[in-house]
């Protein structure tokens, strides 16, 4: 028998938490919901982590933590695991009807149109009509639109069977997820975090709840339509400026200027906050989140003319990359179609297992496009097929037969690259660099045939 925590005022329900009588059930154990989900149980609350993907709930209950590129959260799952504080499942009446708050975790991508595809909360918003057990909570951590909770998920989760009414019998609220991929331990522990109910009271359950496994600011928000706005603006500011400097790369290219001189320099005034160009912004976040605000200012018959400008060069620059590329190949007169290119780098981000959205993706399909050789080298994709190419073990034994060489990602690893050695090793020594990691001064003093993304050296 569940809780009802509905039906708590904030002392009886720390007491609750404390006794590590609350039961959580997390929804979708993925990138985010994994951490989340391992937090909790560290806490001492009974967690359930719930997945429709077989294959990663078996490995978790068997002690396989996923997340190897998600440093320290190993320990705690060891941890969790061992007390039995936590374990995964496929049945969502099994989960849902054994908890007292239920978090929803589930991706929120775009579909083919560009337009976002909420069809997952639909769905387990759907099951939550039937299992969800009455003075439960619902919390969505997911990245929606604003309005999403209030004019369509309560009622799909109310349903027509008049079962559960929102405020009455069940309560809904959301505390947007604000992690970093690569850097969730950090995040979950320094970040601050926005949350919002239907209600005033729940709003402060939600908070209590959070306030004891999360050592970080809450923010109340007025409402769940401003958390998810607050949210999405945060996401979408990044987009845009991205695109901004993306713009200005390709005007400094031409004028001869080193794109990241200008910014090292501009950072020198207090209030500049600096982003960086590349081949592109991919990712489960930002590409979507513009999209989402997007969608919402069409269903209101309006427009964002800056963001749909942004998302516009984001969505530009891996061509970009392309005539990069071709220009190289042109000063060595060779052909397209019979050269042979490796590309450094597949993940949407640096340091970190995750193509979603990647830039990597365009450049494969438009060099392939052009009926080039492709090679791809990634350290967290070795030996896997991605992009219907086997990811090579290791790039330096491949450079003698490779033509040209794109740095998408800018791993770690790549950082140490000498250009002198690239130069010394490839058939051609052609660097396209679209993160500005190779040495410029360096890059002079080799032999190399460059082309920097906003680099203005060429």
């Amino acid at each position: 028998m569940t809780k009802k925590i509905l039906e708590m005022n904030p002392d009886e329900l720390k007491s609750s938490l404390l006794s590590g009588s609350i039961t959580i059930c997390v929804v979708g154990i993925g990138r985010i919901g994994l951490p989340t989900a391992l937090s909790f149980a560290n806490s001492g609350l009974p967690t359930i982590g719930l997945d429709i993907n077989s294959k990663l709930v078996e490995n978790v209950n068997s002690g396989i933590y996923p997340l190897k590129d998600e440093p320290d959260y190993d320990i705690i799952f060891d941890k969790v695991i061992n007390e039995k504080k936590f374990f995964a499942t496929t049945n969502i009446e099994e989960s849902v009807s054994k908890a007292d708050v239920v978090l929803l975790s589930l991706p929120t991508p775009m579909d083919k149109n560009n337009v976002p595809d909420y069809s997952a909360l639909r769905s387990v918003g759907s099951q939550l009509s039937e299992y969800l057990q009455e003075g439960s909570l619902v919390i969505v951590e997911s990245t929606i639109e604003p309005g999403f909770v209030e004019n369509e998920l309560i009622s799909i989760i109310e349903n027509s069977k008049n079962r559960l009414t929102v405020e009455k019998n069940f309560g809904i609220g959301v505390c947007p997820e604000t992690a970093n991929p690569g850097e969730i331990m950090i995040d979950f522990t320094k970040l601050p975090r926005l949350v919002a109910g239907i209600n005033e009271k729940i709003s402060q359950l939600i908070y209590e709840i959070y306030h004891y496994v999360f050592p970080v600011e809450l923010i109340r928000m007025p409402n769940c339509k401003t958390a998810n706005a607050v949210k999405l603006t945060t996401n979408v500011f990044r987009d845009v400026n991205i695109a901004f400097v993306n713009e200005l790369s390709l005007l400094f290219e031409k004028l001869g200027i080193d794109t990241m001189t200008v910014l090292k320099a501009a950072q020198s005034k207090y209030n500049f906050q600096v982003h960086y160009p590349g081949a592109g912004v991919g990712g489960p976040c930002l590409p979507v989140n513009s999209y989402q605000l997007l969608n919402s200012a069409k269903k209101l018959g309006g427009s964002l003319k800056i963001v749909e400008s942004g998302r516009k060069i984001n969505e530009f620059m891996p061509q970009h990359v392309i005539d990069l590329t071709l220009d190289a190949l042109k000063e060595k007169n060779l052909k397209p179609n019979e050269s042979t290119i490796l590309l450094l780098g597949i993940s949407y981000k640096p340091n970190v297992k995750d193509i979603q959205l990647s830039p990597a993706n365009d450049i494969v399909e438009k060099l392939k496009n052009l009926n080039i050789n492709i090679k791809i080298f990634d350290p967290y994709y070795k030996s896997e097929k991605i992009y219907d190419l086997v990811c090579e073990t290791n790039y330096e034994d491949i450079l003698y037969s490779v033509d040209a060489l794109i740095l998408v990602t800018g791993h770690n690893e790549f950082k140490k690259i000498d250009p002198n050695f690239l130069s010394s090793k490839m058939k051609n020594p052609i660097v396209i660099d679209t993160r500005g990691i190779l040495n410029l001064d360096e890059v002079k003093k080799s032999n190399l045939i460059f082309r920097g993304l906003g680099r203005g050296f060429t």
